[in-house]
């Protein structure tokens, strides 16, 4: 196997092993293991029984909420959809009103077409997309996602980060605000985040109208969308948060009208 192993200088408990630039496909400690158990035989491995019983593993937070509220909207009505986390560039600027400043979306070098030149930074597109799909189907219809998006990030080592977002969208023979803010009203209740006002100190949630051209990229995304006069965005409210612990507010989401 071109292996030149001899004991470590520094650890009594460990081997050095020198990996010929000929074995382009030893990539890890692990690759190591293999040919060794390969050279042994697998045969002669003596089975045994795990000590410890199988359990399932413990879930991320962040997997752990997104299950609660993809549970919460399936049971307030709302259908779940997964859209292709790529999209064309158009659909993830253009067509949301939104410009594009080269420091947000990861492109790919080489895309196949034209439908897949971005990692997506909303989820919008892909909901819209749903919609239009399935526009013959009888109204209303009401969808939502739970899924990542992508930034670009100099700061990191691989160069962009995910987020966790959650988008729902109505489409309706009317606007349907009061639907969409009852899913939301869902939302936030069953994370236990009240319902404030904008001059109050305490911790909680409100909404307000955005005025002139809004560039934010926000972990919540309704949109309301009229069958017989589509459009977006025109309208529009941000969902403000404000910190219990540090009174910081900030917007985390958007309504659009």
């Amino acid at each position: 196997m071109a292996y030149s192993a001899k004991p470590s200088a520094a650890n009594n408990d460990t081997v050095d092993v020198d990996i010929p630039i000929t074995r382009a496909d030893v990539l890890h400690q692990c690759d190591i293991m293999e040919d060794v158990a390969i050279a042994y035989g697998f045969n002669n491995l003596k089975k045994t029984f795990p000590g410890k019983t199988g359990t399932i593993a413990k879930p991320l937070p962040i997997n752990k909420l997104s299950d609660i509220i993809r549970l919460e909207s399936a049971m307030a009505g709302w259908s779940e959809v997964m859209p292709l986390i790529l999209c064309s560039h158009d659909e993830n600027f253009a067509w949301l009103n939104r410009k594009d400043d080269g420091t947000t979306a990861v492109r790919l070098a080489n895309p196949k077409t034209a439908e897949y030149q971005v990692v997506r930074t909303s989820l919008l597109p892909g909901v819209l997309k749903t919609i239009r799909e399935n526009k013959s189907h009888s109204l209303p219809i009401k969808v939502f996602e739970v899924s990542d998006v992508g930034f670009k990030d100099e700061s990191l080592e691989r160069k962009s980060r995910n987020e966790r977002h959650f988008c729902a969208a109505w489409c309706g023979k009317t606007s349907g605000f009061e639907v969409v803010h009852g899913l939301l009203d869902r939302v936030m209740a069953m994370l236990r985040v009240p319902l404030s006002s904008r001059d109050s100190k305490e911790g909680g949630y409100w909404i307000e109208e955005v005025t002139g051209e809004s560039t934010s990229h926000n972990a919540f995304e309704f949109i309301l969308i009229n069958i017989d006069e589509t459009y977006f965005p025109g309208r529009a409210v941000g969902i403000h948060f404000r910190d219990k612990k540090s009174g910081n507010a900030k917007v985390i989401g958007t309504f659009g009208v």
